[in-house]
């Protein structure tokens, strides 16, 4: 277990620096005023009117990072910070959520996947490390002279379980990377910011960006720390 922890432990560091720069990078480019004196609630409605979206609410929920788009109730929700500001980073956010209102009505094919995989991950991600503490428990229970790497099937199914989460780490990637690049270019094409001022959106959803990259990353890394264990166990 300890090469486990040394994943677990690398991966929560890289995170907490990523993480750090965005929010740093937030703070720096909140300090962006717009020119336009256009509040984060007000660019979203205006993409969202200019991509022919009139079916969509723009409200605000309490909170830091909590911007997001609910497919199922057709919002997007920003966080008080964004709602109201009028800056670069404001725009950045308030834009990339509604790059994923976008998506769902033009029917992106890896947002309809991920949302298919939504119920899925939520039973795995709830019962995996369950799963997978029983499956060792139960692997050093039954070893035996007749079988000596004991029963691995619930290991094997802890194991799925994570590969069932970690595919969806990856499957947000690319939904992530399309809605920034969607927000980037309506904001550039619509001249909604002056150059400078796309300069620190287009920071600020690169970093953004980079947060899940390392999730997918670190989740990639502890499904291979337990594949390696499962598939070590049975040679």
């Amino acid at each position: 277990m300890t090469g486990y922890y040394i994943i677990i432990g690398i991966s929560m560091l890289i995170s907490w620096l990523v993480s750090s720069r965005l929010k740093s990078k937030f703070e720096h480019y909140s300090k962006v005023h717009l020119r336009n004196g256009m509040s984060g609630k007000e660019i979203a409605e205006k993409m969202l009117r200019d991509n022919g979206i009139s079916d969509v609410q723009v409200i605000s929920v309490p909170g830091q990072l909590t911007d997001h788009y609910n497919p199922v109730n057709k919002t997007v929700n920003l966080s008080e910070g964004v709602y109201m500001q009028r800056n670069a980073a404001a725009a950045a956010v308030a834009a990339h959520e509604c790059g994923h209102a976008v998506q769902h009505k033009v029917g992106y094919s890896m947002l309809q996947l991920r949302s298919k995989l939504v119920p899925v991950v939520n039973i795995s991600s709830n019962l995996m490390q369950f799963v997978l503490i029983a499956g060792i428990g139960l692997m050093f229970a039954t070893r035996s002279i007749e079988n000596p790497n004991g029963n691995t099937t619930v290991l094997a199914i802890g194991v799925a379980m994570f590969a069932v989460t970690t595919l969806f780490t990856f499957i947000t990637l690319p939904v992530e990377y399309d809605a920034s690049n969607r927000a980037m270019k309506w904001l550039k094409d619509t001249g909604t910011v002056t150059s400078e001022e796309y300069v620190g959106v287009k920071d600020s959803l690169t970093w953004a960006a980079r947060t899940y990259l390392v999730a997918a990353l670190g989740s990639l890394a502890q499904l291979l720390y337990w594949g390696s264990m499962l598939l070590g166990r049975r040679e």
